[in-house]
């Protein structure tokens, strides 16, 4: 029987780079039913591409609003584990968020800004007070995720930080021109379809185009509104301008990566594009 009292938003989120293959989400999973086996578990996502920050940057900030409030987002994502990059826990008005400060959480505190920061520096919601060097997740990001999901307030996990000094993940600047909005590709998924970071906002009600890798890619509402085979842009489900190839995958395709460059155009009514 768990010490705590578990309340309708006793909930935990896990997202990792760990994959499917290995034993080490069910190793999280177990520590945290050690410490509290009423709380609902549920895994975003265990195939961040391994080490991928920027990945995990936007998969966290586009995940982030659908959970109810009081929810509580551990993300183990973690290049630095073992050296001195900080192990923190973050109080926003919507929930919690657990994990490394390497710049995962700075998508969702550029929507959701910090209310309360700490570094977990309190070894007593730790698993072990020496924890291994190469497994925080499993020694310390679970386990404090699991007693903050519990009640236990996040002052009691370590020294309080200024929420301004957590570490900013540089993905490249959207700027707005004269004639349209210059950006990068911020984000792959799994269909090989390449997300922007220009949001939603600058294309509504506009006719405009993308221009990337040498191509002029005509905007859209649907994939289907261009053949099989072809090239479209459009404003993806998580509200960001995209490139993408219906049915088929427009990464490997036009070999458009990570941080590439790419400009949205605004187009008169009766312009069109050429490829």
């Amino acid at each position: 029987m768990s010490k705590y009292q578990i309340s309708p938003s006793s909930l935990l989120v896990l997202t990792s780079d760990f994959g499917d293959h290995d034993v080490y989400v069910g190793v999280i999973k177990g520590v945290i039913a050690q410490i509290n086996p009423l709380l609902s578990v549920v895994d975003l996502t265990h195939q961040i591409p391994p080490q991928n920050l920027a990945a995990a940057r936007f998969c966290l900030m586009n995940a982030y609003p659908y959970f109810p409030v009081g929810t509580v987002h551990m993300a183990v994502i973690d290049p630095g584990v073992g050296s001195k990059r900080r192990a923190i826990a973050v109080e926003l008005a919507q929930g919690f968020l657990v994990g490394p400060d390497n710049g995962i959480f700075s998508g969702v505190l550029s929507q959701s800004p910090a209310v309360t920061a700490v570094e977990l520096t309190n070894p007593h919601y730790w698993r072990t007070p020496e924890p291994s060097n190469t497994f925080h997740g499993r020694d310390i990001f679970a386990p404090v995720a699991a007693h903050l999901a519990s009640g236990v307030p996040i002052t009691e996990l370590g020294q309080e930080i200024n929420p301004e000094t957590l570490i900013q993940l540089n993905i490249g600047e959207c700027i707005q021109t004269n004639t349209g909005v210059t950006g990068c590709i911020q984000y792959i998924d799994y269909f090989g379809n390449l997300v922007s970071n220009i949001p939603e906002m600058y294309v509504q009600g506009k006719t405009w185009c993308v221009q990337a890798a040498g191509l002029s890619i005509p905007g859209c509402a649907t994939y289907s509104d261009v053949k099989v085979g072809e090239v479209a842009a459009l404003v993806g489900s998580h509200g960001w301008v995209e490139i993408a190839i219906n049915g088929g995958n427009a990464h490997s395709q036009l070999q458009i990566n990570l941080q590439d460059a790419l400009q949205v155009l605004f187009l008169e009514k009766n312009q069109t594009t050429e490829n």
